[in-house]
């Protein structure tokens, strides 16, 4: 059971990782509520020096705060209603997030200064981001099909996705060096080398819908398929899948049958985890799911590990998530 922890954590003893140790949940959530209503916090990131980073979809801002909620700060993005998305932290030590609505993606300092660069499709959509082998930064461009990368410098190459109509919704760097993305119109795991050449994947049944996806610690890849009507399109997932470097898929049903997960990461147990709603749910190697409900109110999306330690060392005891409707940022404390 879930418990609500108010305010910013309390300090904590230094502790250091012996070799290939893992740390278990707690079940307790401490979440930190943001100054303005409606900021539709959507996903997080954090740099190097442990601060946390979010995009704000609803108030159209990039926020930062340290792991114990303090030293907030909003930064408005210029361009107005480019919903920013998906954010991540790039090889050059800035963060980088997509502009859904602005087709752009953004980039902002540590110290908060923005830059946008436009994408040269139009009405591409771009959603999806993350640091890739190469030091570039690669996104999504849902509506496009199109896989996009963009060098520190701001330079823009496009690549097509053979299937029409793929809609990428998300993507990960895999540990074999390529980015690896979901179609989620064509039910479809597609794998992009740094060159740009494509390989796609179907899943089992044609409507899917492929949603987050990340590198899991046993050397595969791990992602969610959404269930309902996401974008115009229903789907009826509600599965956690696993693809491994030579294609091979395999499905796991999510027991709860309402609702549909949305976003999947590594947590500090070494275990995938994904959002659902009003739960966070863990997955084991082997597929076993287990179901933790989250604080009165909360809806979770956008998950990351982190430290509350600044800088982290080597410690990750943390897994971070953006609660949209009750407009905070929230974790579950491991230990």
């Amino acid at each position: 059971m879930a418990t609500f922890v108010a305010g910013c954590a309390s300090a904590q003893p230094q502790r250091w990782l012996a070799p290939n140790e893992r740390l278990t949940a707690t079940g307790e959530v401490t979440e930190f509520a943001l100054p303005h209503p409606s900021s539709g916090p959507t996903t997080i990131a954090l740099a190097k020096d442990g601060t946390v980073w979010f995009t704000e979809a609803g108030g159209n801002r990039i926020g930062r705060m340290s792991p114990d909620g303090s030293a907030l700060v909003e930064f408005d993005i210029p361009t107005p209603g480019s919903s920013p998305r998906i954010i991540a932290l790039g090889g050059d030590g800035n963060i980088w997030f997509s502009e859904h609505l602005a087709s752009q993606i953004g980039r902002i300092t540590p110290d908060g200064e923005i830059a946008e660069f436009r994408i040269p499709t139009p009405d591409s959509q771009p959603r999806a981001i993350a640091l890739g082998a190469d030091g570039n930064i690669w996104f999504g461009m849902f509506a496009a099909g199109k896989i996009g990368r963009i060098t520190p410098a701001g330079l823009i190459t496009e690549f097509e996705i053979p299937t029409p109509d793929s809609g990428p919704r998300a993507l990960a760097a895999g540990p074999d060096g390529a980015i690896w993305f979901s179609e989620f119109h064509a039910s479809k795991i597609g794998r992009i080398t740094m060159d740009g050449a494509v390989t796609e994947f179907p899943l089992p049944r044609p409507s899917s819908g492929p949603g987050d996806i990340t590198a899991g610690a046993d050397g595969n890849m791990w992602f969610v398929e959404l269930n309902g009507t996401m974008d115009g399109r229903a789907v009826n997932g509600n599965k956690v899948g696993r693809i491994t470097m030579s294609g091979e898929i395999t499905e796991f049903d999510i027991p709860s049958p309402t609702g549909s997960p949305t976003n999947v990461a590594v947590g500090p147990d070494g275990n995938v985890w994904y959002t659902k709603g009003a739960a966070l749910g863990r997955v084991t190697p082997d597929g076993g799911i287990t179901e933790f409900p989250l604080p009165a109110g909360a809806r979770g999306v956008g998950l990351t590990a982190g430290s509350d330690r600044q800088p982290p060392r080597n410690l990750v005891n943390r897994l971070w998530y953006a609660d949209g409707a009750g407009n905070k940022i929230s974790y579950l404390k491991f230990e």
